[in-house]
């Protein structure tokens, strides 16, 4: 049974780049990595599953693991459209597939992590991530594994400056980086790329220990 890794962010040319989108930026920038793009396991549109979807490997020969990369066509809040499907199948029973949901891997953006700090966790709530909530009812389970990237500007105390109010949230949420933060975020995908092939190669409990201390 191998991983599948979903990246969120929304579809469309006028939310590249932006904060909201930094999971499915995060998913691309690992398919270039482990070579899922420019070959036969580019990405491609499924209807079925409403996502763009690609196939590779993680490592190298007997210790390699395939992986399915999936990228939502659907905007954030509906993004368990595209995930129930793959963790339950298409008209899915009333219990969640728990075996396939531990396979799961979602990144996303957190905009309680300062910018160059990513955190990896398993079986926890939504923390008010639509994106995220979305999956969680359409598996049926909280018990998969998270991949959290801050997206947030860093205080002089290290921690993150956090918006405060809906309205400034989402203005937040769906603004640019700046070109500083680009170049930073540029360098925060080795650290997801690393989290990823550790929670793969040897476990979720190991990619704790080490990228939660970021």
């Amino acid at each position: 049974m191998s991983f599948i890794i979903v990246g969120l962010g929304n579809p469309g040319q006028e939310y590249e780049g932006t904060r909201h989108n930094t999971g499915r930026d995060m998913l691309f920038a690992l398919a270039k990595s482990i070579g899922a793009v420019g070959n036969a396991g580019e990405f491609k549109a499924d209807k079925k599953v409403r996502a763009l979807v690609a196939k590779g490997e993680v490592g190298k020969g007997k210790a390699s693991e395939s992986v399915t990369l999936i990228a939502p066509e659907t905007f954030m809040n509906k993004s368990g459209l595209s995930v129930g499907p793959l963790i339950n199948g298409i008209g899915a029973a009333t219990k969640p597939n728990l075996k396939k949901a531990e396979k799961l891997i979602v990144i996303y953006d957190d905009f309680n992590l300062p910018i160059g700090s990513i955190r990896v966790s398993f079986n926890r709530s939504s923390g008010g991530h639509n994106g995220l909530e979305s999956i969680i009812k359409a598996v049926k389970t909280e018990a998969f594994i998270r991949v959290r990237v801050g997206v947030a500007p860093e205080k002089a105390n290290g921690t993150a400056k956090v918006p405060h109010g809906e309205k400034e949230i989402e203005k937040f949420i769906l603004s640019p980086f700046k070109p500083a933060e680009a170049l930073e975020l540029k360098k925060v995908s080795k650290l997801v790329i690393g989290a990823i092939e550790t929670i793969i190669l040897e476990s979720r409990e190991k990619a704790m220990s080490i990228y939660n201390a970021n």
